[in-house]
């Protein structure tokens, strides 16, 4: 390895894309004639008027690089020609940052160039005008905001993945590594993703590779040295291999393009980080393909390449019967072929070839001349678009939008035969959610292949799932622990923050009616209105959420829909809604050595609340109130979320580990199969983890399933956690968890 290669030097092709970089960009004709060259009905006035336009808004402006920053645009849009887009696609190219980094308005732009090119120069611009919380923030938003505008026209996304791609070829000019560092991240986490969900296979690999040389070059540069190693044994073995094959299909009466080629260093590493294995130890450094005519041929090829070699189980896949859902379509197969090598084979029509290096700009004039819509091949535009309505952050939002771009897929059928593609490790509910998002609400239990299985079940290529929905069903916290989906995680958040917000509601407007009759004033909708401005609160609802959340208080409401309580030196309270003042120790109270609770007065009684059910193992407080026992809650229990007065005068306590505390009751919901012996066999296994079933009731019923509430004594958390465990190892049990009253 070289010295240069150790130290993290940029890649050989970053270094001549970069080089040809700073040559002298397309002149105005160059770039009209390219345009002309492969689509002769281009507006040529529209390019030479963009061409022009932006040369004199960047004026002498400089990039990281010492080149004048005209060069950028033009270089976006020679990208673009090799990708044959239209007259638009190439304008927006040139004017992409005029918006942004100059003094040119988007209503310029729009009187001067029309409608269309003004939108999609819109939709690549980035919010730098906003006051964003942080560079985080900034970043979702600028998503958000090209997810919005590439809904609606695919080409902003096609300008803004060709403006990255020349951003990244030049990162190596800008001085700043924590700057070069975060830039190439994105690129890997959103844009490369983003390439490979269009089909732009080609695209993808370079911001991969170029990614992947800034964020771990010395990764990068012990893999390019060892594929330089093998390059000189590896090109002969390549011509022999392609050789060998192309006799094979010959003699098959099959005529095919076969070429062979080395991984990209990414995948490589890619590869091996997921496998946990050693360069040494891939079998598939090199890939072979075949190209041929027709579908027919590809099947025919398929055929007499696996009648020659041996074919290594579970590595074939089909994508021409069906495709990803970006139109990628192929067969592959892994071999032990020439020389008893295992090699990878891809087999594909020279149409389906132009469709998997360059995706939707293979066919864009094509689509244009015909009509056809983008709705169905890009369903995953609609699927973040749903992730951005469901999200409540920015940042949720970004985080949900990566699970659903940057995972390899499963593709699974509904029972009518659609097809469903869900990223690998999916389960029902992601499957559920996938069909339908009231589906997926209504969600209590699934069959894959005709057989019960639990909600957790990890779904796999081939599987049929069908879903049990129930009328009053609603999604669980649970299922936030192990959906894999953005879409999924986003409707659950949303739904819970929902019914979280109607708790809250409910109980701001107990409490203040509570503190209103105590103090004799008189409340109503419209007072609350006016002093919504005061306590800075959008609407009633949102005042009274916050009542119940804690975040406000009471006081402070009542002090703003009656004044005159400000000067009050006694606050009139009810006798019976004393609560005793405690204030939390900074540290807790000795307490006994036998006692099973630390920090509570000695002497003081104590019992588990039933709202929350907490057992030992369990982070806890206790809440005092005159003449009563302490009652010992969950620390992340609703009701104390809700009952902020009883929250704040919460007693911090813990377990005695020395001490054995009491059995405590564990609520569990358990959805089991309908069938003779389920309850049975639930109860015993309960019985073989040496616990007792103190109480038993039916709750919601589906076809095939039924909830069983269980109340559960327990000696603590990890004797819970094996009961649950033992519970989900049965077959008669889909899904089961904590549940609360």
């Amino acid at each position: 390895m070289t010295a240069a290669a150790a130290a993290g030097a940029p890649a050989p092709e970053a270094v001549a894309e970069a080089a040809r970089a700073r040559r002298a960009p397309l002149r105005q004709y160059e770039l009209v004639e390219r345009v002309k060259a492969y689509d002769p009905s281009a507006d040529e006035d529209l390019l030479n008027r963009a061409y022009v336009f932006a040369m004199k808004a960047h004026g002498a402006q400089l990039r990281a690089s010492g080149d004048p920053y005209f060069h950028h645009p033009v270089e976006v849009a020679g990208i673009l020609t090799a990708l044959r887009l239209d007259s638009a696609s190439i304008a927006t190219a040139l004017l992409h940052d005029t918006v942004e980094d100059t003094g040119a308005t988007l209503d310029e732009i729009r009187r001067l160039f029309g409608p269309t090119v003004a939108r999609l120069v819109d939709g690549v611009t980035k919010l730098n005008k906003l006051e964003l919380q942080s560079p985080r923030t900034e970043q979702a938003e600028n998503f958000r905001k090209l997810l919005l505008a590439m809904s609606e026209d695919i080409r902003v996304l096609l300008v803004k993945l060709a403006d990255r791609l020349h951003n990244m070829r030049t990162l190596h000019f800008i001085k700043d590594p924590d700057k070069r560092r975060r830039i190439a991240l994105e690129t890997m986490e959103i844009y490369a993703p983003l390439a490979e969900r269009i089909g732009m296979e080609r695209m993808k690999a370079e911001l991969e590779d170029l990614a992947f040389a800034e964020l771990w070059p010395e990764a990068r540069a012990s893999i390019v040295h060892r594929l330089e190693l093998l390059r000189p044994a590896g090109s002969a073995l390549i011509e022999r291999v392609v050789e060998e094959l192309r006799a094979t299909l010959t003699e098959a009466g099959i005529e095919a393009e076969i070429t062979g080629r080395e991984k990209a260093p990414w995948s490589i590493w890619r590869k091996m980080q997921r496998k946990n294995v050693a360069f040494e130890q891939l079998a598939d450094i090199m890939a072979f393909r075949v190209l041929v005519d027709t579908v027919q041929a590809c099947y025919a090829a398929l055929g007499a390449i696996h009648a020659r070699y041996h074919m290594l189980p579970g590595r074939f896949k089909d994508f021409i019967s069906t495709p990803k859902p970006n139109g990628y379509r192929s067969l592959h197969t892994t071999i032990v072929g020439p020389e008893q090598r295992k090699i990878e084979v891809q087999i594909r029509t020279r149409e389906m070839h132009e469709v998997c290096e360059l995706g939707v700009a293979a066919h864009w004039v094509y689509k244009q001349e015909t009509g056809v819509t983008e709705g169905k091949r890009y369903r995953w535009i609609r699927e973040l678009l749903e992730i951005l309505e469901h999200a409540q952050e920015p940042e949720e939002f970004l985080e949900h939008t990566k699970l659903e771009m940057y995972s390899d897929q499963v593709f699974c059928f509904t029972p009518k035969g659609d097809l469903i593609a869900l990223p690998r490790g999916a389960t029902p509910v992601d499957f559920a959610y996938a069909v339908h998002s009231e589906v997926g609400d209504h969600c209590v239990g699934a069959k894959v292949d005709g057989r019960l299985v639990q909600l957790r079940h990890r779904l796999e290529n081939g599987d049929q799932v069908e879903i049990i929905t129930a009328r009053n069903a609603q999604p669980s916290p649970a299922w936030e622990r192990f959906v894999v989906t953005g879409k999924a995680r986003a409707r659950i958040r949303r739904f819970l923050r929902t019914r979280q917000r109607a708790v809250y509601i409910e109980q701001g407007r107990e409490l203040l009616t509570k503190a209103a009759r105590a103090e004799g004033v008189q409340l109503g909708e419209a007072r609350l209105e006016r002093a919504l401005e005061v306590l800075r609160q959008k609407s009633v609802d949102d005042l009274l959420a916050a009542v119940g959340e804690g975040t406000l208080g009471v006081r402070a409401v009542l002090e703003a829909v009656e004044p005159e309580l400000k000067q009050a030196t006694v606050a009139r309270r009810r006798p019976s809604a004393t609560i005793l003042p405690l204030r939390r120790p900074s540290a807790p109270p000795p307490s006994p050595a036998d006692q099973p609770i630390l920090g509570l007065p000695s002497g003081v009684a104590f019992h588990y609340a039933g709202c929350c059910h907490p057992v030992p193992g369990d982070p806890i407080l206790g809440i005092v109130r005159t003449g009563r026992a302490v009652s010992i809650h969950r620390a992340d229990c609703r009701f104390l979320a809700r009952a902020g007065d009883l929250a704040e005068r919460a007693l911090e306590i813990g377990w005695n580990d020395r001490v054995t505390a009491p059995r405590a009751i564990a609520r569990l919901s358990v959805m089991t199969v309908d069938r003779p012996g389920a309850l049975g066999t639930i109860s015993t296994t309960i019985g073989r983890q040496e616990a007792n079933i103190a109480d038993v009731k039916f709750g919601r019923r589906a076809p095939d399933l039924v909830e069983i509430l269980l109340d559960v004594e327990v000696s603590g958390l990890d004797h819970l956690h094996r009961i649950l465990a033992a519970l989900r190892a049965t077959d008669v049990v889909t899904a089961v968890e904590r549940a609360a009253n």
